[in-house]
């Protein structure tokens, strides 16, 4: 990929002396091949003394350009987004990973530091103007959401695809329940380049190889067992303000294992003119969609090169809605609806009682009853939405796509996977959901520690049900935190912001209300299907126990859905 050299005066005398002028084309002649590229590596020097490994690509010869920077604990070669030849990229390992010493702190403090020194070193370097820019994808992006409330020097804009705003809730232990798959993928992704890449550190540095691989186990153990709870180890490692006036795009999709990060990054970052775009994200870009890569294009033309380009007067937020199911969505199947905030502008939450006879009504049944099933473990494929998305993108699509039913929850109610599913009756229009849901319950267990786990689905006529979004807590963790929920016109809780700091377990055989946030759902519901919520358990590390949770009544279980303008499933479920 381009020379590789050792120090920047070197990389410019050598490359300029290479460059000759072309003679005029004559007519008709195939244009010049565009420049091979540059590629730069240099070390920078933390205040603590720990080196970073940074790479500098340029398009020709190095010389001053707006300079978009990456801060990626996946090692060399691992930049995530592609820039024409008006802009420099930077692509800085994260300490300890890749071919940088010092020791991985889970995106914590130390790492955070770093982003706000290596700005500064590179706004003032022979390849930069002045003027900087970030991308962040997955771990790139949680590392910019954590350092967001340090002054960022030289940026003018942000693009953050698919990346955590809370890497507690978000990802790693969303509703208080362990969430191990995408931990221990992003650990495996972080070490194997740190290892591929040993060979150089220790001809280099012998004493830090010890540093990184302390530091990612330690992270593993802090991350997956040390601190269940959202406790200050976690608060380090999250949204914690912002202090600057930088415009971001966020690009995700609703299926994406990171999905909530987006919606809730653009909350925090609206003020600042945040735009979010949902058009595909780690589960893949679906067809006749190019996953935002317009957007953030024209983005850093207009916010870092003064483009006028109208970027900035398109509609704030874009949202590609699925029409049933994830797998026809990435085939294309799909619609996009926009608005000016998130949620949308004229949303509603209708709210849908679950009744006798597994039914979801609008008006509730006013005889109290109950209904109980056991919390076994449930098949992922069909109860686990955000993991497995990741996970069939990453190659197991070739069974899902041979065997659907896997990715289906029509078998659940027989074999115990969904002990409890409930539904609408078939809708009579089309109805568009997009934005938070919440399932309200007064439920009893008889294991404390227990896990409640719904999952959404779209039901089509010839009876397959398809998982759209899923929502998760741990019957340890009942409370609210005050002030943070999003509430409807009537007062209406319709996305919880669960309090997961210190655990109150259930009283065995008790009931107590728990209000359970949903991941925000994206889809069309089409004339003719139904809209199912079922309960089981998908979390390995929860505990097994009998749930039993209260239908009908004044407290019986309520899901509040969010209904588009446009959509009325109120007339739709009227006969």
């Amino acid at each position: 990929m381009g020379n590789r050299l050792g120090a920047w005066a070197l990389a410019v005398a050598t490359v300029a002396s290479a460059v000759t002028l072309a003679p005029d084309r004559a007519a008709g002649a195939e244009p010049p091949a565009p420049p091979a590229p540059v590629v730069v590596d240099q070390r920078f020097t933390a205040s603590d003394g720990v080196t970073l490994q940074t790479t500098l690509t340029s398009s020709g010869t190095v010389e001053a350009k707006p300079t978009v920077v990456e801060f990626s604990p996946y090692g060399d070669n691992s930049q995530t987004l592609t820039v024409g030849p008006d802009y420099n990229y930077l692509l800085v390992q994260i300490r300890g990973t890749g071919d940088s010493d010092g020791s991985f702190d889970a995106l914590g403090p130390k790492s955070q530091s770093d982003v706000v020194e290596v700005l500064e070193w590179a706004c003032n370097q022979p390849f930069s103007d002045g003027r900087l820019a970030l991308n962040g994808f997955s771990a790139s992006a949680i590392v910019l959401y954590n350092s967001w409330h340090q002054e960022l020097p030289c940026v003018k804009a942000a693009i953050l695809k698919s990346g955590t705003h809370e890497l507690y809730r978000d990802l790693l232990v969303p509703g208080g329940l362990m969430n191990l798959v995408p931990g221990a993928g992003v650990l495996a992704l972080i070490g194997a380049p740190a290892l591929l890449q040993g060979v150089d550190r220790l001809q280099r540095n012998p004493g830090s190889s010890l540093d990184v691989i302390g530091g990612l186990f330690t992270s593993g153990v802090n991350a997956g067992l040390a601190h269940p709870s959202l406790d200050a180890w976690w608060a380090e490692r999250g949204w914690r303000g912002d202090a600057n006036d930088i415009p971001v795009l966020m690009i995700n999709g609703f299926y994406d294992v990171e999905s909530r990060g987006a919606f809730q990054g653009y909350q925090a970052l609206r003020a600042d003119g945040a735009h979010l775009v949902m058009e595909g994200g780690h589960d893949g870009v679906p067809v006749g969609t190019d996953g935002g890569a317009a957007e953030a294009a024209a983005w850093l033309d207009h916010f870092v090169r003064g483009e006028a380009n109208g970027i900035e007067a398109q509609p704030r937020v874009s949202l590609t809605l699925a029409r049933g199911d994830r797998a026809s969505y990435l085939k294309g199947e799909h619609v996009t609806v926009q608005g000016a905030d998130w949620p949308l502008p004229g949303t509603s939450w209708t709210e849908l009682a679950l009744a006798p006879g597994q039914s979801l009504e609008l008006a509730p049944p006013t005889t109290r009853r109950t209904a109980s099933y056991l919390t076994v473990p449930s098949l992922p494929t069909m109860t686990d939405v955000p993991n497995i998305a990741l996970i069939d993108a990453a190659g197991a699509s070739v069974l899902t796509g041979a065997l659907p039913l896997l990715t289906q929850n029509t078998l659940a109610g027989l074999d115990g996977l969904t002990a409890q599913a409930f539904t609408t009756g078939a809708l009579t229009s089309d109805v568009d959901l997009a934005g938070p849901v919440a399932l309200d319950v007064n439920l009893s267990t008889t294991t404390p520690g227990s896990g409640i786990w719904a999952v959404l689905s779209d039901v089509a006529p010839d009876g397959t049900s398809h998982p759209l979004t899923v929502g998760r807590l741990s019957t340890s963790y009942p409370g609210l935190v005050p002030g943070r929920s999003l509430t409807d016109g009537h007062g209406r809780v319709v996305q919880p912001y669960g309090d997961y700091t210190h655990p109150s377990p259930a009283t065995p055989l008790q009931f107590r209300r728990y209000q359970v946030e949903l991941w925000p759902v994206g889809n069309r519901f089409e004339k003719g299907h139904r809209m199912l919520i079922g309960t089981s358990l998908a979390s390995p590390l929860a505990l097994p126990g009998l749930h039993t949770l209260r239908i009908g009544g004044a407290d019986g279980a309520r899901l509040r859905v969010p209904v588009l303008p446009g959509s009325d499933l109120a007339g739709a479920l009227t006969p």
